[in-house]
């Protein structure tokens, strides 16, 4: 072995390693999730083994690792005395097969399993001493599984195969999987019944060695990890291999390493998740691991600061970060230091959406972006409720937006975003996060559905601005707030543009939608601005006068509306959102000459970009 390698390789005995399920040596880390193999797949595994074919390699982490502790539990199956061991070694991939092989193998009770429809059935093994000693046809046509009862039932009535006793066992010559590794007793026993008939003793020799030894002599590689595996390559080897069950999270693998310390932190986590998303909309889409990073980047900050105050220079000091391998080394004491602050911090960045209009965790433009800026709100506490510190909280956020850096790995971003935005509402110079925003004009073109961040903040931004119905005149955020059917809808209507013979990649852009009521959608119908506008005066008693201000209120200019005049209400809507953009970034947006007119092409974009989306309308916005 190479030195300072955390793992070998072997091969084990199968016997010895059910031994060890048996009396409890090895066990499961708690995060392996239990489930089961169908019982065509239990009869062709033990069919492999009993020709000797390979199963595939075993995966293993020795316990007793100062940095692994992860909470174990026994294999399904094993005796109730096993629960008093202390295991040795845990499965990482292989948990399917040792449970099917040790049930079958080792069991006292018939194997929980499924048939081919998924429904949960229990069944015994047997192998046809007569078929597998004859070598003429496929072993796993000679493994047949029976009811619990030992007894297959014939279709219409009666029975067709009786394996209830030892003696219709020896009767039908129908050999016990169970027996495998005590088959001296059960031959002993055979013979008997035959009164040591020559054919039946010569029955069993050949069933012996071609069957019996195979198992007993069976050896599976093993890959054993040692105890000084590293917790985050231990997590992402256990990724690597668990390819047939769902990918662990840092959440689950968290959750065993804290129940070795009697801390359950599903527990913690889900009564914490029910109250923060009882209380705020915009947290419905809140995941653990969230929680879990910003809790990392607050105790990792908080790290870093203890070791300058010692006399560690900058360089020196730890990182701020909450990428996997940060959160795998959070201890049960620095969680629970920081839990209760940070759901506290989650609040009032949920308070915080909401005071930007944000008040759906479908109008959220980036979810992750919610780490950081519920660490912020933790790290800087009262501090945060000034009406400067706010406005610096909400320009960086506005840039993180618009921007559109929060759509791909930005573990990084976030362990500058926390102490470099608390440095800023303190005085400091602004965080990279402002200063790497861009927002090109020509985007504006390109925001077709709510997939983008930059989509869904200009919805909110309209709000914030104090959009209204058309029909109602009531405030957007209103209605919203209150659930009322809301969304994105054509101002020029879809059927008027294709009649006009305007290219979908223009109509279809933000800059032609805004956010009106369904039943005012249903009313606008098709027509032509010009037409429906002089429709809803009539029917809601509008005057000329107000129509103006409600369109003002979405920054659309009334006097294009009122002639369809499509072009001239492009550019200057487009020039509009543009400004809106710039107040919330308070910085400039560069302009393209001719960009929002038909005879430019739109060339200015990176189709690959982060959060592009594909031109196709979302089923969520209602069809014009």
């Amino acid at each position: 072995m190479t030195t300072g390698a955390s793992f070998d390789s072997t091969k084990r005995p199968l016997k010895d390693l059910l031994e060890e399920i048996h009396v409890g040596k090895t066990q499961l880390p708690d995060f392996q999730r239990g489930w089961v193999w169908d019982d065509d797949r239990i009869k062709s595994l033990l069919a492999s083994v009993g020709v000797s074919f390979p199963i595939g390699a075993l995966m293993t982490l020795e316990t007793g690792g100062e940095g692994i502790r992860f909470k174990p539990r026994l294999f399904s199956g094993t005796p109730g005395s096993s629960k008093h061991s202390e295991p040795q070694t845990l499965v990482l991939d292989g948990q399917q097969r040792l449970t099917s092989l040790h049930q079958a193998l080792r069991g006292s009770q018939a194997v929980a399993t499924k048939d081919s429809k998924g429904k949960a059935i229990s069944r015994w093994y047997y192998i046809d001493m007569n078929s597998a000693a004859n070598g003429d046809g496929d072993l796993e046509d000679a493994v047949i599984s029976v009811p619990a009862d030992r007894q297959v039932k014939k279709f219409g009535g009666g029975i067709e195969l009786d394996l209830s006793s030892s003696e219709r066992e020896y009767e039908e010559e129908m050999f016990p999987v169970r027996e495998i590794f005590a088959a001296a007793d059960w031959r002993q026993r055979f013979n008997k019944y035959w009164e040591y008939q020559a054919e039946k003793i010569q029955l069993f020799d050949s069933f012996e060695a071609g069957v019996i030894k195979r198992f007993e002599q069976y050896q599976v590689p093993v890959i054993r990890l040692t105890r000084e595996t590293p917790k985050e390559a231990v997590c992402l080897v256990f990724e690597k291999v668990n390819t047939g069950g769902v990918s662990l999270t840092v959440f689950e693998l968290l959750t065993a390493t804290f129940a070795a310390e009697d801390f359950q932190l599903r527990d913690d986590w889900s009564a914490r998740e029910k109250r923060l998303k009882a209380r705020y909309r915009a947290l419905q889409g809140l995941h653990s691991d969230d929680f879990l990073q910003a809790i990392s980047l607050l105790v990792t900050q908080a790290r870093r600061q203890a070791a300058i105050a010692t006399g560690r220079s900058q360089k020196d000091a730890p990182g701020i970060g909450c990428k996997r391998r940060d959160i795998l080394k959070l201890s049960v004491l620095e969680y629970q230091s920081w839990a209760d602050k940070v759901e506290e911090g989650l609040g009032e960045a949920a308070k915080f959406l909401h005071q930007q209009k944000i008040f759906k965790a479908r109008d959220v433009p980036y979810r992750t972006q919610l780490v950081p800026l519920s660490a912020i709100f933790t790290d800087l506490g009262n501090e945060a409720q000034s009406d400067g510190a706010r406005r610096k909280i909400a320009r960086w956020y506005w840039c993180g937006v618009f921007g559109e850096l929060y759509g791909g790995a930005i573990e990084s971003r976030f362990a500058k975003d926390l102490p470099e935005v608390a440095s800023y509402v303190q005085g400091a110079e602004e965080p990279v996060t402002i200063s790497d925003a861009n927002f090109a004009a020509t985007r504006l073109l390109t925001l077709r559905s709510r997939n983008s961040a930059a989509y869904k903040g200009l919805y909110a931004i309209l709000m914030r601005e104090g959009c209204t119905d058309f029909r109602t005149g009531q405030s957007i955020e209103f209605q919203e707030f209150f659930d009322e059917e809301i969304d994105i809808h054509h101002i020029f209507p879809k059927k008027w543009c294709n009649n006009s013979q305007i290219d979908r990649k223009y109509f279809d852009s933000i800059i032609n939608k805004t956010a009106i009521a369904a039943r005012t959608n249903r009313q606008i119908g098709g027509s032509a601005p010009s037409e429906y506008l002089i429709r809803l005066q009539k029917r809601a008693g509008i005057e000329e006068c107000r129509m103006d201000e409600i369109l003002a209120s979405h920054w659309i200019p009334a006097r294009h509306l009122k002639v369809d005049g499509f072009w001239s209400f492009y550019e200057e809507r487009a020039e509009a959102l543009l400004q809106l953009i710039e107040r919330a970034m308070e910085r400039d947006v560069p302009r393209v000459d001719g960009a929002f007119r038909p005879d430019v092409e739109l060339e200015d974009y990176d189709e690959g970009a982060v959060d592009w989306e594909e031109e196709s309308e979302l089923a969520l916005f209602a069809v014009d």
